[in-house]
């Protein structure tokens, strides 16, 4: 066990973990570790393996499943809600443990990190660059440990036995929501657009969440921006710390980044390596060798003449903009899904310049259709498979079939990586040849 840790150090205290996904569950093995007596409680009996229930159980975590009730949080000295559980629909149960501390996994495990840690925010991006963020450091010698919100939850890295000498995060609005002394050695805003507003009350309680980044900050520490935002932040007073503004650069065009935002994600990467002490030879060397990940404006290859491009990723109307603008060749654009927010009619003239076609899937099509019927052949099918099918068929070769929903895949898959999985699928069983168009 790591030096700040102990078996006593939450002896005597009550914690509920809320939501059994990988973040509660690391959650709740670290607090079971600091002598905690620990509930973990999801609405949904299935969320757990029988090998990880059972592995909890015998740990002594209290496990309850079902529809929350009042006396599951009985109790409490701290509330860790997970990502995506909003604190405002836990208030009502939350009133049977008034002076419990509510807190995130993200929080909860800061307590114990003595690295020095980079924490990557935005709307946008933010799995790219904080990727690329480790792997500049890496090519600079660093032992690097890479999580947060994306793969290993920080909590699970300190009951681990890794050592790292930078500790690089990518943090969401729902973690940064619920920090309170959260203080990273360089905190990195990618942008920001709306986004998430089925989750935060509105436009600027998701603003005030990703700068929440910032507020412990000292004028030891480093605040990295975008330009864009500058008017909006130097009327606030967001942060003591040193703050650097940047733009999308061309300082690494040895790269396979698609897109202008790729552009601003290396130079914010670079930025915030260089402040750990990484040189631009070693971050140069470490985005020459650096390729898109999966489902991030990923080539899958051609089919029939027709790229088939997988950006499953773009859940927001600007992750969808950024995409549309990567690619120099006529696009047949595949969106629809659960929608979080933004405006896409503010996307008019773009589909009109570069987007032949869009077929659209699953839910929420009459939102893409009132923003878009008129301004660019559209038409709807109840699945992404009829969709790309139909797309594949009306293609020309030359073409680009691309994959950018601008939503949530809940509607008809577990996650935005099954959705992109999927169109990898039906672009494989399509045929070499399409049919003639009639």
């Amino acid at each position: 066990m790591r030096p700040l840790l102990h078996d006593k150090q939450l002896a005597g205290q009550t914690a509920v973990v809320v939501g059994a996904g990988a973040s509660g569950v690391a959650a709740a093995r670290l607090l079971h570790a600091l002598g905690a007596k620990t509930r973990l409680l999801d609405r949904n009996r299935d969320a757990l393996s029988p090998a990880v229930r059972d592995e909890l159980a015998d740990m002594g975590v209290s496990l309850d499943f079902g529809p929350h009730t009042e006396s599951m949080f009985a109790g409490a000295d701290m509330v860790v809600p997970s990502p995506g559980v909003p604190v405002a629909k836990l208030a009502g149960f939350l009133a049977a443990c008034p002076h419990a501390q509510v807190v995130s996994e993200l929080e909860l495990a800061s307590w114990f990190v003595t690295e020095p840690m980079v924490a990557v925010t935005g709307t946008n991006g933010k799995t790219t660059t904080t990727t690329l963020v480790g792997e500049m450091l890496k090519s600079a010698g660093r032992r690097v440990f890479v999580g947060g919100n994306i793969g290993t939850p920080l909590s699970r890295y300190l009951l681990g036995d890794q050592e790292a000498d930078v500790v690089v995060l990518e943090v969401s609005s729902f973690q940064l929501q619920n920090v309170k002394s959260f203080r990273p050695k360089v905190g990195v805003l990618l942008n920001f657009s709306p986004n998430h507003l089925d989750y935060h009350a509105d436009l600027a309680e998701y603003l005030d969440a990703k700068l929440n980044l910032f507020a412990r900050m000292t004028s030891d520490d480093l605040a990295i921006v975008p330009l864009e935002m500058k008017p909006i932040l130097e009327t606030r007073a967001f942060t003591k710390a040193r703050t650097v503004y940047f733009a999308p650069s061309r300082r690494f065009p040895d790269n396979h980044l698609p897109g202008a935002h790729n552009l601003a994600n290396m130079e914010a990467a670079w930025l915030a390596c260089k402040a750990m002490g990484v040189t631009e030879d070693q971050a140069r060397r470490a985005v020459a060798d650096f390729k898109p990940l999966a489902h991030r404006i990923e080539s899958l290859g051609e089919k029939g003449g027709v790229l088939f491009v997988d950006d499953s990723k773009a859940t927001t109307v600007d992750a969808m903009r950024a995409a549309i603008e990567s690619q120099d060749r006529p696009i047949r654009l595949l969106a629809g899904g659960v929608f979080k927010g933004g405006d896409l009619a503010s996307l008019t003239d773009l589909l009109r310049s570069k987007v032949r076609q869009v077929g659209l899937f699953g839910a929420n099509r009459e939102i893409f259709q009132a923003a878009w019927t008129g301004k660019v052949d559209l038409f709807w099918e109840p699945t992404l498979e009829a969709a790309v099918t139909r797309l594949y068929r009306q293609a020309d070769a030359g073409d680009v079939i691309l994959l950018s929903p601008a939503t949530a895949s809940f509607d008809l898959y577990a996650d935005y990586k099954a959705r992109g999985a999927d169109f990898a699928r039906i672009m494989a069983q399509l045929p070499g040849e399409r049919e003639a168009r009639q």
